[in-house]
């Protein structure tokens, strides 16, 4: 096939444009809602921003169209923006650090269900397409010294517009950025280069030496000969929006309802991605100063209650448990149970965490804490999350290209997860009450929210600074036998009533935690314990 013949010059700039200005449509998007023109500072701020966005993107393809790798390093960089792009614009994403995270942190099945047609014929002809046409060009390359002068000149050039513009539009350009300081997560390909480089620089700085939270920690000593099993369950993507039980007007709740259960009407995430928030709920850290890779290499309240004499077990029907469980006994259901009723080669329902469970908790011969982590409401195929016969509101969206279907359907195939999370709860509280002999409760919380729309936004990982309120408000449930009640000391009706009046977040679920196994520990902070103002008897000071 015969070659096309191309300037290196009019590549640069051909590229720089592509980039610039079309595979950046959610940035333009963005500026187009964003700003008002309400005077000619803010009018003239509208008309250079084009220019300066073109001319730091013109001098980084100045630099990177080197002879020979040029074209790979284009190309290469065409497919992953066109494929961020489509992220970005279909589910109004923004990519940093944490996002990165997330995408080095997920597994086949969750890529599969966010590569939709729409997501390849984007990705096509957006990334593979130009691609190809960049290696049937031939780029004209002048002499070392010719190619070298020209390409400084075009830099000079696009430093000379960027220093014209900040001069003549400083203040309009110092204060959008102050009160959009998220939109630089938008820019293409700048965001992922940075952010990439960011979560790599996190990793290689973490200290790798593990550390015990307290050598001295201890536990306190029962008064009484009942045997202590705790249940938490990990809710995955359920926004507390969609519970009945939270005021919403639909029944997603019509088996816990008729529980005597304490639902918490104020509680916010410690993030809006699994990779944050699941490692963040055991972390004795609080929400500002969590850090995911610290959190790996420093104990968490299951290596505290496992060394203190519990039995801890971690069963996941999601997808792993971001490094929490690996120092405790664990399972992962999709590998242990594929051939099970539940599930088939690629996830099960939820209610495979309860199989076999009452018959595990009739052997236990020791205290118990065990975690279920549920696959729940996870997105974009929130069809998949639950059995026909909880189809209960229609129509459905059963499709993982949620964009393609009506704001209803995809509220209903969502509010159907709930209606199953419903019963999982429901279910695990069951087999709890069998064994009216252990000191026995049930705590369920979900891990982040989700947006399911609203304002465009779809699924959830926003920045925490500006996710919305579907993404980082949950619900969390708690069930507490006789005994339990009467063994921590708990006023049931006290933990009603604050529930009720009372906001809480992840942050108090480390030191409630530690309250419920009575863990006496210096890292211990009662003023977190959802339950002290509730105990009619201190038990941990």
């Amino acid at each position: 096939m015969r070659k096309i013949f191309v300037d290196s010059s009019f590549l640069i700039i051909s590229l720089t444009l592509y980039f610039s200005f079309v595979l950046n449509i959610t940035f333009w998007i963005y500026i187009y809602t964003h700003v008002d023109i309400t005077g000619f500072s803010v009018g003239l701020f509208v008309c250079t921003l084009p220019f300066f966005i073109f001319a730091p993107m013109c001098i980084i393809f100045n630099i990177l169209m080197i002879p020979f790798l040029g074209i790979f390093i284009a190309s290469f960089l065409m497919v992953i923006s066109a494929a961020a792009s489509y992220m970005m614009y279909s589910y109004g994403v923004y990519i940093d650090s944490d996002m990165i995270r997330n995408v080095f942190e997920t597994n086949t099945r969750e890529a599969v269900d966010l590569m939709t047609p729409s997501f390849v014929l984007w990705t096509f002809f957006l990334g593979v397409v130009p691609s190809i046409f960049l290696f049937l060009v031939k780029v004209k390359y002048r002499s070392l010294k010719d190619e070298l002068k020209r390409r400084l000149f075009m830099i000079f050039l696009s430093l000379i517009i960027v220093i014209a513009i900040t001069v003549l539009s400083y203040k309009e350009y110092a204060s959008f950025g102050r009160n959009n300081n998220q939109v630089r997560k938008l820019i293409i390909p700048v965001n992922y280069i940075y952010s990439v480089w960011k979560y790599f620089k996190i990793e290689s700085l973490a200290n790798r030496n593990f550390e015990k939270l307290d050598p001295e920690a201890q536990l306190i000593p029962h008064k009484d000969s009942a045997l202590t099993v705790i249940i938490m369950i990990m809710g995955e993507t359920a926004r507390a929006q969609n519970f009945a039980l939270s005021g919403y007007r639909k029944n997603t709740n019509p088996t816990l309802v008729k529980e005597d259960i304490i639902y918490f009407n104020d509680v916010t995430s410690c993030g809006t991605a699994t990779a944050i928030s699941v490692p963040c709920i055991f972390s004795n850290m609080n929400r500002k100063s969590f850090d995911t890779t610290s959190a790996k290499f420093t104990e968490n309240v299951l290596d505290l209650a496992k060394e203190l004499g519990y039995n801890v077990f971690w069963r996941d029907n999601n997808d792993g448990c971001k490094g929490v469980c690996d120092r405790v006994n664990n399972e992962v259901m999709i590998k242990t149970l594929s051939s099970n009723k539940y599930c088939d080669d690629k996830s099960c329902y939820d209610e495979v965490l309860l199989d076999g469970l009452e018959e595990y908790l009739r052997d236990i011969k020791q205290d118990t804490f065990i975690v279920l982590h549920t696959m729940g409401s996870h997105g974009p195929s929130y069809y998949k999350r639950y059995p026909d016969k909880f189809r209960v509101f229609g129509p459905t969206c059963d499709t993982a290209q949620i964009q393609d279907c009506t704001k209803d359907e995809i509220v209903n195939t969502y509010d159907n997860t709930i209606v199953y999370t419903d019963y999982i709860i429901s279910q695990t509280i069951n087999i709890l009450k069998k064994f009216s002999n252990y000191e026995s409760g049930l705590l369920y919380v979900s891990d982040h929210g989700e947006s399911l729309g609203e304002k465009n936004i779809y699924l959830h990982g926003l920045p925490y600074a500006i996710a919305p309120k579907e993404q980082t408000s949950v619900p969390m449930i708690l069930w507490m036998s006789e005994n339990m009640k009467k063994y921590d000391h708990i006023d049931y009706n006290c933990m009603k009533n604050d529930a009720k009046t009372k906001s809480y977040s992840h942050d108090n679920l480390f030191h409630s935690i530690l309250g419920l196994l009575k863990i006496k520990t210096k890292v211990y902070d009662k003023n977190l314990d959802m339950f002290e103002s509730c105990r009619t008897q201190a038990l941990l000071h």
